[in-house]
């Protein structure tokens, strides 16, 4: 049993050294160029850059207490234009803004009482009080 063991042993050894010999004796763009069939080729080497999501990750930029207003004040002067008043998304594809910045600028304006709520969740209505 030993002796199946040391030798198992030996064989993997000298198997990872002979890898790590031809990785090290391999360019750079040989290791890159040789990719497995159905991943899609990309160029790392020339400077290219991954395509660009739709969506933006990461948190928002700080924002000051005027520019906060600011926003506040498009959309209450947005919601005074529908006397139905408009759902955050609504509110959010008509300004051009981010999911993100919604609940801090909706609950300011409930807050400071520039905007009025009617219904619960996503079915939530803003009106200009």
């Amino acid at each position: 049993m030993s002796t199946l063991r040391s030798t198992l042993n030996a064989l993997v050894t000298n198997l990872a050294s002979d890898i790590v010999d031809v990785i090290r004796s391999s360019s750079l763009d040989e290791l890159l160029g040789e990719r497995g069939p159905g991943r899609p080729p990309t160029s790392i080497s020339n400077g290219a850059s991954k395509p660009s999501r739709t969506r933006k990750s990461g948190r928002l930029p700080r924002r000051s207490a005027e520019e906060i207003a600011a926003a506040l004040d498009q959309i209450v002067a947005l919601v005074r234009k529908h006397d139905d008043g408009l759902r955050a998304e609504q509110i959010r594809v008509k300004l051009g803004m981010q999911v993100k910045e919604m609940p801090r600028l909706l609950k300011e304006g409930l807050a400071t009482k520039k905007l009025k709520a009617k219904g619960q969740k996503r079915a939530t209505t803003y009106t200009a009080a």
